[in-house]
């Protein structure tokens, strides 16, 4: 365990990975007794796998049984400080990766990530950017904008609305959201649906968006914004969030910006992924990268750590798995405008029979009322099937 604790000193690394290398030390060092009793028989020799493999260790081989309560803390920081070293990792190495190689990481971490159901919330969504959030019904526009509701029916939504980034604890943001759509939606007409995004472009949605925030004496963030834009155009921005600020920083080696920072966000951040090789690539001749292609800008979210458990924590799936109630009357109830709209979208599928269809009306007032439309079409099926 020695051995692997001192490797990287033996590894080239960047400023930002020895810093956090020696603060991964300095947490390690009140987990000396617990960790040299590990046994260790790989030993890597570049930062990524070394911290895969000391994380490892930390959450499956350290015996938490003879931890002392002081001790729990600096694990849980330097499970923590390993994890961020890993995002920095893979995001230094995509600075001078090209398009293949990118592609390829993707598609090998396609699985860990969620790739598919990242896949589907971006088809969704780019069905509703030719229109505006004004008049998209409450679920679509949340979805747009990163947060999951009850009112997301899984079998409309067959996603997490908030893989990206999500917004749902900035209230000044939902509030704008919600009584004054249309300040949004000035602001994204600024930025092409198709072509070049120039920083005049960007310049023009910040100020929208910032004057929105003015009308109800609010400060706006960046969060919220980037997510809009990356939504927009997700091949030109990527959605940061406060968490996600200090690894994309340090991995794309720029100055660290805040969640207020609206031009370290273009300066910084996007003009750093615009200088990459594999983002000024040609639109690949292979169909399956494509996709990866036309996302990716906002795909670099897959270059942050994830694990075993990151699919796990999708809203879809608790929505999709959640026990149905004996009684709906605490459920959400929907607006009879999105439950018939939602309704719609499920009875068109050529999988759906035409006695089902017929029973539309009585479909929508019960989805209305709060109920899964799966649940309620199952229920008919039983009764008329």
């Amino acid at each position: 365990m020695k051995t692997l604790l001192i490797s990287p000193s033996k590894m080239s690394l960047s400023s930002n990975e020895t810093v956090i290398y020696q603060n991964a030390l300095k947490q390690a060092a009140e987990l000396t007794l617990n960790l040299m009793a590990v046994k260790v028989t790989n030993h890597p020799t570049d930062f990524n796998s070394w911290c895969r493999e000391v994380i490892d260790v930390c959450r499956h081989r350290v015996n938490r049984d003879l931890l002392d309560e002081h001790q729990k803390k600096p694990l849980k920081k330097l499970t923590e400080l390993l994890a961020s070293g890993i995002s920095v990792s893979q995001l230094r190495m995509a600075g001078i990766a090209p398009w293949p190689f990118y592609a390829g990481f993707l598609t090998a971490q396609s699985e860990i990530q969620v790739l598919t159901e990242r896949q589907r919330l971006l088809e969704y969504v780019a069905k509703l950017k030719t229109g505006s959030l004004q008049a998209m019904i409450d679920e679509d526009r949340l979805c747009y904008a990163g947060k999951h509701i009850s009112s997301h029916d899984p079998m409309v939504f067959d996603f997490d609305c908030e893989w990206f980034g999500g917004t749902k604890t900035v209230k000044a943001f939902h509030q704008i959201l919600k009584d004054s759509p249309q300040q949004l939606d000035q602001a994204l007409a600024h930025i092409p649906l198709e072509g070049e995004v120039t920083q005049a472009h960007y310049e023009a949605f910040i100020a929208d968006y910032v004057q929105a925030f003015a009308l109800i004496e609010e400060k706006p963030t960046l969060g919220p914004a980037s997510r809009l834009l990356a939504m927009r155009r997700p091949d030109q921005f990527i959605v940061i969030t406060s968490t996600k600020l200090d690894p994309i920083c340090q991995g794309l080696g720029v100055r660290r910006i805040t969640n207020h920072d609206f031009d370290g966000y273009w300066s910084q951040i996007i003009t750093a992924i615009r200088h990459m090789s594999w983002w000024k690539s040609a639109l690949p001749e292979q169909e399956e990268e494509q996709f990866l292609w036309h996302h990716r800008a906002i795909l670099v979210d897959m270059l942050l750590y994830a694990d075993d458990t990151t699919a796990q924590k999708s809203n879809y799936l608790k929505l999709l798995n959640k026990p149905a109630r004996a009684k709906t009357s605490g459920n959400t109830r929907r607006s009879k405008e999105s439950a018939g709209a939602l309704v719609d979208r499920v009875l068109a599928s050529e999988d759906i029979e035409d006695f089902i269809k017929a029973q539309r009306d009585s479909i929508v007032a019960q989805v209305e009322a709060g109920k899964k439309i799966d649940d309620v079409i199952t229920l008919l099926k039983k009764i008329f099937g």
